[in-house]
């Protein structure tokens, strides 16, 4: 990762349990996918005027936009495992044998649903276990915009674990004003970490690796016509059984597995839990 001190933005993640990397991807790594996005998402035009017929997909449920990996564009199934991807996350976790063991590509549209969010962390659809602090058993989350997302198209807002650090793991969620309260659920007033939390807005290409124990929220789209298309990817090291989202063997037989594993590399495919070619 040229240009990129790796020391410190280790340093950096491990501290405030996210680190933002602005046009992380360039244009140039975005285009190919960007050339497929309309063969699974409606266009910000077809979705509000209306002339998409998928659009009714979006309108219930702020998770409806998601789709799962293998994506029908190859072109973005090869982004999820970008070298520069792979490598941010070897940087992080400080391993080599890594998995990933979640992908999602997410459309989001001004007006659809609510995107709004409450404060939580990821980690109980992330892991079997409480999330440890050992470094050499971290998770890392990625957020990766595929187009420029301002304020007024609702990045992830995110919270330093400097602020967090001391709360127990339950409650998970925390209302702003407090919830009616079950085992998850905060109870207390929560003002203090909205007022303190940071912005994930940036460009095109921007990456946000965030760990599964960092409190962090979605927020609102405001934009007029807008439209938000995102990638969210997990990744672990490969003895971290314990962490885990997706069985991919599942997968393996879907039309779209089928164009990505021929143009993957051996590199790529491991990540999948491919074994290396060889005796």
């Amino acid at each position: 990762m040229a240009g990129v001190d790796r020391d410190e933005l280790a340093r950096t993640w491990h501290t405030d349990g996210f680190v933002k990397l602005p046009g992380f991807l360039s244009a140039e790594d975005l285009a190919p996918a960007l050339g497929e996005l309309e063969t699974m998402f409606p266009t910000p035009d077809g979705f509000h005027d209306g002339t998409d017929p998928r659009r009714k997909r979006y309108l219930e449920d702020e998770f409806d936009g998601i789709d799962t990996f293998p994506f029908a564009s190859p072109e973005l199934s090869l982004l999820a495992v970008h070298p520069r991807i792979v490598e941010l996350a070897e940087t992080l976790i400080g391993h080599t044998d890594l998995r990933i063991y979640s992908a999602e590509a997410w459309a989001k549209y001004t007006g659809a649903t609510s995107y709004d969010q409450e404060l939580h962390r990821d980690y109980l659809n992330h892991t079997v276990l409480v999330p440890t602090t050992a470094d050499e058993y971290q998770q890392v989350e990625f957020f990766v915009f595929l187009v420029d997302v301002p304020e007024d198209l609702g990045p992830p807002h995110l919270v330093s674990r400097t602020h967090t650090a001391d709360l127990p793991m339950s409650p998970n969620f925390l209302p702003r004003s407090g919830g009616q309260g079950d085992r998850f659920v905060s109870t207390a007033d929560n003002t203090a970490l909205y007022d303190v939390e940071e912005s994930g807005a940036g460009p095109a290409g921007t990456v946000i690796a965030f760990s599964t124990n960092t409190f962090h929220r979605g927020t609102g789209l405001r934009k007029p016509r807008g439209a938000r298309y995102s990638m969210q990817l997990t990744f672990r090291a490969a003895e971290v059984d314990w962490g885990n989202r997706v069985a991919w063997a599942g997968r393996s037989h879907e039309p779209a597995w089928y164009e990505f594993v021929p143009r993957a590399t051996v590199r790529q495919l491991e990540l999948f839990g491919f074994p290396r070619p060889g005796p």
